[in-house]
């Protein structure tokens, strides 16, 4: 009785692991696996699971380390914490948790072990057991995990090869396989069907959606129509577009053709102010042009009432596509650092090296374009048609910061959707393209959404107090686009989207009576999974997190009478009653021209191209459009003096420290990356904060060498960085990764290493003054940490007159 008592015991010590077994080869669902603290998602199974693991916690997180259980499925690689809250099934799923990285994120996998380093492929091998294991994110994320030296080494190389493999970097059916995994099962896909949308946003799916629109901009002389309802006129552009109302679809339908890929010019914005703002591509130069195409055209581009039209090209002066994508791919590189050497760029090289990935230069670029078309639009009633060649693109990019910049409604979290709605999702940005998930098609990979996300950034950087939504409803969104699982970034145009939702709809037409407006698509598979748009934010965070996705903002006050703002004061004084509309002008490189054979129609069939019939009378709009620019520029030069009302642009300052680095975005796994050797204790400082304590160190040294500096007051304080005002006014070209207003605590407990340091010499980095003021300088600094956490004005941002620097390197100081 007494030995069958033992071994009864030891097969209850043995149930748990030969249950857990029994689930892993079974594919168990959620309701089954609370005993294990992970909460599956319906159709969810465990593959592997190691015990004694601690994550590396970020700033954001508190720093330090994190025990818990990590757990890899076929969707996602999930880390439970040791006091974590029991799952409660009753609540919706949460795609991820806040501790989870999903499968398609991750770009590379990497292992440490003692004293070396390994990128794991799904075939490689390991010859050692792992101590570190890192998770390089597409996001620009690096999830850091520590095995416990009780962690058994048999779990260790399973979990990390189950990684490995199941991640599929390369392979072609891994983001179906992804999708199927989080969305395929018939729980999750009767939940997803009945998610209602958000109400609160305008989805400009259908006509009443373009018509409400229409009457919040007071755009009364513009209509909705419906002649590319079943996208026979242009495969790339929604099923509704927005023409002047005298402008029959019979006429509309003749444009088409003399554009590239028939995106005509259509309207997207109206001013307050009675400007109104048109996108359109290039002309197509092998078609020939009736007398009646011309006049059509010119209705379009003049909408309803304006005289003047100013066609922005966009194609010259903005980055392409091939440029931003080498840009963006340099960044990477520098703040992830290069995993074939294990080295990183150093210190004193850093802000060079950004500089020389252009990343910021494009933003900039952006930024000016977008501020130019805005004054121009708060000038008075005319209209600005941005041209693109495709238009699908940097056009996206442009007038959705004119917006962005100019209607207080867009800076919420509900109008930024709507706006990514219209002018991204319905206007035929490629974001299945520009995305690349599959990784088939590298030529036309292109982040240009991001590069709009770090623009809108700058502008909240610079005028926080104006927006609703945050920087981290913007993260939220940068990461959410690297996760192949919502219909909003795949596809290219509406017409792919209706295509696989098999959305057929219906059109009425005096002909033919109802029809349907879409075949069904046999290619489609219907057991593929439905996917939700990215706004349905409740699948992806909490409510903890999504509190954080706004903030409060005053009410925006009534819109103001406009007084004398209209710059052709006298439009149709001297106009014949035969002539056209009005005048036509080229905004290109910042300079206005009136060419004559804009837009280059041909006269006749001879195949030269002639003036057009239509001429300006005179160029006396031009000087006063040169003065537009002239104003704006001293604008962004000397800083904005305050708006005048809720609906004057949000004009940033371009000069170089008032481009700030997201550093909340770019710098979260840089010190992961560049760091492979994490410390055992989080009470063991980290290498960045050993430099912070060398810093201190040799403020130290110097105080004693100039007895009679106070290198501290006790009585200044540091500036809290102003909402709506310029941050650093200075013309130095210069850049700011962590702003002076967040203070940091450096620790003090560890001795300075003895090693040498990489910290730039104090000669090398000028001293700006309290409050973030600088008063400017040929050298290029960078503020790496901010005040000191005991409330008193830091040493780094004061000037010493009267201590003399030595020569040496910062090393030999620290020694």
């Amino acid at each position: 009785m007494l030995t069958g008592s033992k071994t009864t015991f030891k097969v209850r010590q043995m149930l748990p692991d030969i249950k857990e077994r029994m689930l892993s080869q079974s594919g168990v669902t959620a309701r089954s696996r609370d005993m294990f603290g992970l909460r599956c998602l319906p159709g969810e199974c465990v593959l592997q699971r190691a015990l004694m693991v601690r994550k590396k916690l970020t700033a954001r997180e508190g720093r330090g380390w994190m025990s818990g259980t990590l757990f890899c499925t076929h969707f996602r690689v999930a880390f439970v914490p040791q006091d974590a809250p029991k799952p409660d099934d009753n609540t919706d799923p949460v795609l991820l948790g806040d501790h989870d990285v999903a499968l398609a994120s991750i770009e590379k996998v990497v292992v440490v072990g003692p004293n070396r380093t390994k990128l794991v492929s799904p075939n490689s091998s390991l010859k050692f057991t792992p101590e570190e294991l890192l998770l390089y994110c597409r996001d620009m994320r690096v999830i850091c995990f520590l095995f416990d030296r009780l962690t058994p080494d048999a779990q260790v190389l399973e979990i990390t090869y189950t990684i490995a493999k199941t991640y599929q970097p390369l392979k072609p059916g891994s983001v179906l396989s992804f999708q199927n995994a989080a969305l395929g099962s018939v729980e999750m896909k009767q939940f997803l069907s009945n998610r209602r949308r958000d109400a609160h946003m305008n989805w400009f799916e259908s006509a009443s959606d373009w018509e409400q629109e229409l009457e919040r901009c007071g755009a009364t002389t513009w209509r909705v129509s419906s002649v590319n309802d079943r996208f026979e006129m242009s495969t790339s552009l929604s099923r509704f577009i927005v023409v002047p109302q005298k402008v029959l679809d019979t006429e509309l339908k003749k444009s088409f053709a003399h554009f590239n890929e028939g995106r005509i010019p259509r309207w997207c914005w109206r001013h307050p102010r009675g400007s109104d703002l048109l996108r359109m591509s290039s002309f197509q130069n092998n078609i020939y042009h009736e007398k009646d195409d011309i006049r059509n055209l010119e209705m379009v581009l003049f909408g309803c009432q304006s005289s003047l039209c100013v066609v922005v090209e966009l194609g010259d002066e903005l980055p392409s596509p091939a440029d931003i994508q080498l840009a963006h791919s340099r960044m990477r590189t520098l703040c992830l650092g290069d995993l074939s050497t294990s080295v990183s760029v150093p210190d004193d090289k850093w802000l060079s090296t950004l500089e020389s990935t252009h990343w910021l230069d494009h933003i900039r670029l952006c930024l000016r374009k977008a501020s130019e078309v805005a004054c121009l639009l708060r000038s008075g009633h005319l209209t600005v048609a941005l041209q693109e060649p495709e238009d699908r693109d940097m056009g996206c990019v442009v007038s959705s910061l004119v917006q962005v910049m100019s209607d207080p409604h867009y800076r919420s979290q509900h109008g930024f959707q709507s706006l990514v709605q219209k002018e991204w999702v319905m206007a035929g940005h490629r974001f299945y393209s520009r995305n690349n998930y599959h990784r088939d098609n590298d030529k036309e990979e292109a982040p240009v959404f991001l590069l709009f996300l770090d623009c809108v950034w700058q502008l909240w950087f610079q005028f926080p107090s104006r927006f609703q939504l945050t920087a981290d409803f913007l993260l939220a969104l940068h990461d959410s686009i690297h996760l192949p699982l919502f219909s909003t970034f795949l596809a290219n145009c509406q017409r792919e989207r209706c295509k696989r939702s098999q959305n057929l709809g219906q059109s009425y037409t005096p002909v033919n009576g109802w029809r349907d407006a879409l075949q069904p698509d046999s290619s489609s598979d219907p057991s593929d999974p439905p996917l939700p748009p990215v706004w349905d934010w409740a699948l992806q965070y909490g409510a903890e997190r999504r509190a954080c996705f706004t903030q409060p903002v005053p009410p925006t006050p009534p819109l103001q009478p406009l007084l004398n703002g209209n710059l052709n004061t006298k439009p149709d004084a001297h106009r014949p009653a035969d002539s056209a509309p009005g005048s036509v002008f080229l905004l290109s490189r910042g300079s206005f021209t009136c060419p004559a054979n804009l837009p280059p129609w041909r006269s006749s069939a001879s195949g030269v191209y002639k003036k057009s019939h239509r001429r300006a009378p005179s160029t006396e709009n031009v000087p006063g459009l040169e003065r537009l620019l002239k104003a704006w520029s001293l604008t962004a030069t000397f800083g904005p003096q305050g708006p005048a009302d809720a609906y004057e642009p949000l004009l940033p300052l371009l000069l170089g420290p008032c481009m700030g680095l997201w550093r909340e975005c770019y710098l979260r796994g840089a010190l992961h990356a560049q760091a492979f050797s994490h410390p055992v204790s989080s009470n063991h400082l980290h290498p960045v904060e050993r430099l912070a304590q060398e810093v201190q160190q040799l403020k130290d040294k110097l105080a004693q060498l100039s007895p009679g500096t106070d290198l501290d007051p006790p009585t200044v304080t540091p500036e809290p960085r102003r909402t709506d005002a310029n941050l650093n006014q200075n013309t130095n070209n210069a850049t700011f990764l962590f702003s002076a207003s967040k203070p940091r605590s450096v620790g003090r407990a560890a001795p300075p290493p003895t090693s040498v340091s990489r910290a730039p010499p104090p000669s090398s980095t000028p001293a700006p003054r309290p409050g973030g003021k600088d008063l400017g300088g040929s050298n290029k600094h960078t503020f790496l940490f901010g005040h000191s956490s005991d409330g008193r004005s830091d040493s780094r941002y004061h000037p010493l007159p009267n201590a003399k620097l030595p020569k040496s390197n910062g090393s030999s100081l620290a020694s």
